[in-house]
C-alpha cells in the first residue's frame, strides 16, 4: 500500500510529502498550495505533475514543455469516472464508495489498485495496488487521489 505522508516527516523538510510503502519513503512530493501541481521524485527521476486545460498530466523534467507521459481526464462527471493514460495503457477510474470517496482502478477490466483512506484525525490518501503498475505509475495514481480529495474538501467548504 501507497500512503501519502505528513509534511516535513522521515527526515524531510517542511513541505516535502514522502510517498511510504511499509513506511519506507519510496517517493517525495512537493506539493504546490494553490494549484494542481506537484514536483516528485521517483527511482531517481523527477516528474512534473500539473493540471494542463482539462487534464491531469505528468511528464519527466527533461520532457519537452506540453508532453505528458501521465495523463487523466474526466469521461463522465455524473457517474464520477476517469480514465488514465499510463505511458500507453489506459487505467478506468470508478467510485468504489461514494460515501468513503474511494476509487476503483481497472486495466483491462481488471482492478489494479484501490484507494483508501489512513486512519486518523487527518487522513491522507492511500492507494493499494497489486504490483502490476511501476511505481512511478503508482505515484501519479496517489496523487490524482490527493488532487480529487482536495478539490472534493474545496467543494465541500464552499457550500
Amino acid at each position: 500500500m501507497l500512503e501519502l505522508g505528513k509534511s516535513g516527516t522521515h527526515g524531510l523538510p517542511k513541505g516535502v510529502l514522502p510517498v511510504l510503502r511499509d513506511d519506507q519513503v519510496v517517493a517525495t512530493m512537493r506539493s504546490a498550495t494553490w494549484t494542481e501541481a506537484a514536483t516528485v521524485s521517483v527511482d531517481g527521476s523527477t516528474w512534473e505533475y500539473a493540471r494542463r486545460k482539462r487534464e491531469l498530466t505528468g511528464r519527466r523534467s527533461g520532457d519537452p514543455e506540453g508532453t505528458a507521459r501521465l495523463r487523466a481526464r474526466q469521461t463522465s462527471a455524473w457517474k464520477g469516472t476517469w480514465e488514465i493514460d499510463v505511458e500507453g495503457a489506459t487505467v478506468e477510474v470508478r467510485p468504489a464508495s461514494r460515501w468513503k470517496g474511494t476509487h476503483r482502478f481497472l486495466l483491462h477490466g481488471r482492478q489494479v489498485a484501490e484507494s483508501g483512506t489512513s486512519p486518523g484525525w487527518t487522513p491522507r490518501a492511500t492507494i493499494t495496488v497489486d504490483g502490476e503498475l511501476p511505481v512511478a505509475q503508482q505515484v501519479f495514481l496517489l496523487w490524482w487521489e490527493h488532487v480529487i480529495r482536495r478539490r472534493v474538501a474545496a467543494a465541500a467548504g464552499a457550500a
